[in-house]
């Protein structure tokens, strides 16, 4: 790969393979939607950025997409990489700042940093979405991650939950999807290392000073999967119920709500500023029916 251009990288067949279920299952993409992917530099978002791409190729419906990346200016984070990446492969990007570890000095009230700084990154993703005319937000948590917090409800929340694979945000306009709900970390490692991503390694003090609740799930189901191979297989049939809120969204640009014009839709890089606290994130380290758009099919 030359310093000047980059190429979209094809994904294992499997892994398009997995995804495509999870988008035909769970009716994440339709005709006309336009994505945000949040790319936070590591292996998982890196992947599912490839994985889009190569969709929008060949999918039955056409959707658009570009990138976002959320800098919390914590030390030794470096986003450069990413902003070139993005422009060599010719994909669209945004790009905000926020000090997030300074700010949850005196803001957390009570909540561990990462559930403050997963918090504030939503607020700002969805602040670029309606800014820029996105309907779709994506996320790039994979089935490890859904069975940890599925852990993490159960043993310190006595409820059954865990990430939703599809659904609208409280205030309605902004739909949310994880493509990745079928995929095993392990698939996001091994192509992320084939495929030579640039993945920004992470540089969070926070995650090293205070092990969590999730890093202690993630141990306890790996040694439980040595002994039991089908442990995710069962996992996620048992989570399936619970992957989704009532009825799925309909996927596809809405028929009542006008096109983004060339300059509301203008892509680059946004400015730092604070993203609004719209909704809880479900997940924190201390979260077919008929009719309607065409979805994307099984890949």
């Amino acid at each position: 790969m030359s310093s000047t251009t980059a190429h979209l990288v094809k994904p294992p067949k499997s892994l398009l393979r997995q995804v495509g279920r999870a988008i035909a299952d769970f009716r994440m993409i339709g005709d006309g939607d336009r994505i945000l992917l949040g790319v936070s530099g590591g292996k998982d978002s890196l992947s599912l950025l490839h994985v889009l791409a190569h969709l929008r190729t060949y999918a039955p419906v056409r959707f658009e997409l570009a990138a976002l990346t959320v800098d919390p200016e914590v030390p030794g984070f470096d986003p450069q990489p990413l902003k070139d990446y993005y422009t060599r492969l010719g994909v669209p990007w945004h790009y905000e700042q926020q000090p997030l570890m300074e700010q949850a000095k005196t803001h957390m009230d009570g909540d561990s940093f990462c559930a403050y700084c997963s918090r504030m990154k939503r607020g700002i993703m969805y602040r670029l979405c309606r800014e820029h005319g996105y309907n779709v937000l994506a996320l790039g948590q994979h089935l490890d991650d859904l069975a940890e917090s599925l852990m993490m409800s159960l043993f310190h929340g006595g409820q059954l939950r865990t990430m939703k694979a599809h659904y609208r945000n409280q205030e309605g306009d902004l739909r949310v999807i994880r493509p990745l709900a079928y995929c095993r970390e392990r698939q996001t490692a091994d192509f992320a290392a084939h495929a030579g991503l640039p993945v920004v390694p992470d540089s969070c003090p926070a995650c090293f000073t205070m092990p969590s609740q999730r890093a202690y799930m993630k141990t306890l189901l790996a040694r439980e999967e040595r002994e039991h191979q089908g442990l995710f297989a069962n996992m996620l049939h048992a989570m399936r119920p619970i992957m989704t809120e009532g009825e799925l969204p309909e996927p596809g640009w809405p028929s009542e709500r006008p096109r983004p014009d060339s300059e509301q839709a203008a892509l680059g890089e946004g400015d730092a500023r604070a993203g609004a606290n719209d909704e809880v994130i479900e997940h924190a380290h201390v979260d077919q029916r008929q009719g309607g758009a065409q979805p994307l099919g099984d890949a």
